[in-house]
């Protein structure tokens, strides 16, 4: 039997938005939980217990973006300084100018998993007779500035 336990997809999520961010010309941003043990930031970048920190090419140095860990070197009031935090403290990762990205739940909650019975009598409701069709709904723009 195969096991059903996983690794975080958190890093790998974090990696593939940041690429997407950065593939369209915008700035990646991290916001992290300050408080989480193992984070490494300046305390004067510290505002209610989170930092955001700008990860992007031009404005980091020695950026890795781990399996446990995103770790770069960065300027701070014009001084250089290692940042670390443990992948888990990273709450969401967005692009700076339009604010589009990725949240993130909290590290100690756990992943949302369908058991496989679950999984299996999903797909038989959803291949049984069909239902009575959704209304539909009106068109519907939204003005992005």
């Amino acid at each position: 039997m195969i096991s059903a336990v996983m690794t975080s997809n958190r890093p790998y999520l974090l990696r593939a938005m940041y690429e997407w961010i950065a593939d369209n010309g915008m700035t990646p941003y991290i916001l992290v939980d300050a408080n989480a043990p193992g984070v490494k930031v300046p305390k004067t970048a510290i505002k209610d217990g989170r930092v955001v920190l700008n990860v992007a090419a031009r404005a980091v140095a020695q950026l890795e973006l781990g399996a446990d860990r995103v770790r770069f070197m960065a300027r701070f009031s014009g001084v250089s300084q290692s940042v670390e935090a443990p992948i888990g403290a990273v709450l969401a990762i967005y692009a700076q100018e339009n604010g589009q990205g990725m949240m993130f739940p909290a590290e100690n909650s756990s992943p949302t998993t369908i058991p496989p019975a679950a999984a299996a009598d999903a797909a038989a409701k959803t291949t049984s007779a069909p239902t009575e069709p959704a209304p539909k709904k009106g068109p519907h723009l939204r003005l992005v500035k």
